[in-house]
């Protein structure tokens, strides 16, 4: 939300910022944090529940346009949740929860119809069982009933025979559900699922089609129920929740949580998982949102919550600004030309990682296009996004140092950079 102010007020509001710089206490970043996790949810939530409607209204008016706009829809709710990721690494709750919601990448095969020269994980007995096509699946000595497609259903069949790859919830899934498999490798297209294999009876292509809807807005309805009860954890209207828990935590720990949680984020996952394995394989089955070739956004809205944490701001799906004590007036307080420049050290990894959208949406050139062997140039701007990531990082153990924060240790996810 934009703040206006009278013209004899500016000079008044500009003198009292050192004094609210130095006001700041870490209890209260922490229980901003906190604010700021609650608000991100609540997004995320708000958003999928309009991702449900229009999947409701594509299953019963199946058409080019009906599914457009739930692939648009999917898009919207991917913003506030991929901020939401910093909060995964140093808070327990979220890191053993989000698999469900967010896990990748996923044999397909799993879910629905495949193309034939289908590749997936060697060894892996749920790579092509197809739940859509089966009433029944076998897997090991295993017998199970899938008749019946329900959320809880779907969610007791995430890592289906203890492989990882086995992913049959969460945003994933309901992109491959929507998008189908992006055939185009390194080339430019996303995957056309048409609009007709959710068309029941006559008309219906692929077969199935009253089980992939079925499917389909099951999936819907778990991601709703999973960000309901994650909302719920975060919420001050809330007793005996997450929140309440870690507010009663020193504020050094919710501290160390928070910059863990950003350092992780930024050099482990995002540099590491999201970027580096996918470069060094040339390989767009190991990119984020590969059906869809939203990549670009989503590894921004990464980068994105990241800054969020450390300045104490979000801005939420309705263009209000939640702004209030942050680690950034911490440092401050402490150092304020190592402030300024660990503030520009956040500034640069945003604005190169935002170089991965403009490619997309001036150059089409999408992600899994920049990756690709023979695109030097594109290879080149996605290295310089990871030596922005590694750069933030140093930026962020050395806050910590500043603030008084010891072993901190970021996540690296065993990648050498």
């Amino acid at each position: 939300m934009k703040t206006c102010f009278p013209h004899n007020t500016i000079a008044a509001v500009i003198l009292s910022l050192p004094m609210m710089a130095q006001a700041t206490t870490k209890q209260e970043v922490v229980a901003h944090y906190a604010d700021l996790a609650h608000s991100v949810y609540s997004d995320a939530l708000v958003t999928a529940q309009t991702l449900d409607k229009t999947i409701a209204a594509m299953i019963a008016n199946p058409s080019a346009q009906t599914l457009t706009a739930a692939r648009v829809a999917w898009k919207a709710a991917r913003v506030p949740y991929q901020q939401s990721e910093v909060f995964r690494f140093g808070n327990g709750v979220v890191d053993d929860w989000e698999g469900q919601l967010n896990a990748w990448p996923l044999d397909e095969g799993l879910i629905d119809y495949v193309a034939g020269d289908y590749q997936h994980e060697l060894g892996n007995d749920g790579a092509k069982a197809n739940i859509i096509a089966s009433n029944k699946l076998q897997v090991g000595n295993k017998e199970i009933d899938v008749t019946k497609i329900t959320p809880q259903l779907i969610a007791g069949l995430n890592e289906l025979g203890g492989s990882e790859a086995n992913v049959a919830s969460g945003y994933h899934a309901i992109e491959f559900l929507l998008w189908g498999q992006d055939l185009q490798g390194t080339a430019a297209g996303a995957g056309e699922r048409p609009f007709t294999d959710f068309v029941k009876g006559d008309g219906c292509t692929n077969g199935n089609c009253d089980r992939r809807a079925d499917y389909l807005a099951a999936s819907a309805q778990l991601l709703i129920n999973d960000l309901q009860w994650m909302e719920k954890q975060w919420s001050a209207a809330e007793v005996n929740n997450y929140r309440a828990e870690l507010l009663a935590e020193p504020a050094d720990n919710g501290l160390r949580k928070m910059l863990f949680g950003m350092g992780s984020l930024s050099l482990g996952e995002l540099a590491g998982e999201r970027m580096k394995v996918a470069l060094e394989a040339n390989s767009p089955e190991d990119e984020h949102d590969c059906f869809s070739d939203n990549t670009h956004n989503s590894h921004y809205y990464n980068e994105q919550g990241i800054y969020n944490v450390y300045t104490g701001s979000y801005q939420t799906v309705n263009g209000d600004l939640l702004q209030g004590p942050s680690i950034n007036d911490l440092v401050v307080k402490k150092d304020a030309k190592a402030a300024a420049d660990i503030k520009a050290q956040f500034e640069t990894a945003r604005t190169q990682v935002y170089t991965l959208v403009e490619a997309a949406e001036k150059n089409n050139q999408h992600f899994d296009q920049l990756i690709a062997a023979g695109n030097k140039a594109g290879n080149r701007l996605v290295n310089q996004s990871i030596s922005a990531l590694v750069q933030q990082t140093v930026a962020i153990e050395q806050v910590a140092k500043i603030i008084g924060v010891s072993n901190l240790n970021p996540d690296t996810a065993d990648h050498q950079f």
